[in-house]
């Protein structure tokens, strides 16, 4: 019964702009610290941001510093990634992932025991 679902990914072209979400249901969402998490081909997954559901604190990956902004809606269960200035090394599937261990954001992940099935984001020309 516990379910995140990823939505938002598609297609753009560099420098452009997408906003993904992340709706959650059968836990409580204001317990909890949502990360975003990325995986491209090849590569490790790679955490991106976080967002805290108690003293606000936020998390952002060097990559992506400056351009993502991520926010949540405690009334729509919802988390948000914000995406802008998109670039080509962007393209990958994004997760979202509760933390039920922590609910600030900080270096470490406690236990991220939710995940999402994931939303395919592609930046090319």
């Amino acid at each position: 019964q516990v379910q995140l679902v990823e939505s938002g990914g598609g297609l753009v072209q560099p420098g452009g702009t997408l906003r993904l979400s992340c709706a959650a249901s059968g836990f409580t969402f204001d317990y909890y610290a949502i990360n975003w998490f990325r995986q491209a081909p090849g590569k490790e997954r790679e955490r991106i941001s976080c967002i805290s559901s108690s003293d606000g604190s936020t998390y952002y990956a060097d990559s992506v510093k400056g351009r993502f902004t991520i926010s949540r809606d405690a009334a729509k269960t919802t988390a948000f990634l914000q995406m802008n200035s998109l670039k080509s090394e962007d393209t990958a599937v994004y997760y979202c992932a509760a933390d039920i261990e922590k609910s600030s954001c900080t270096v470490r992940t406690g236990t991220l025991a939710y995940w999402g099935q994931g939303t395919q984001v592609a930046v090319s020309s």
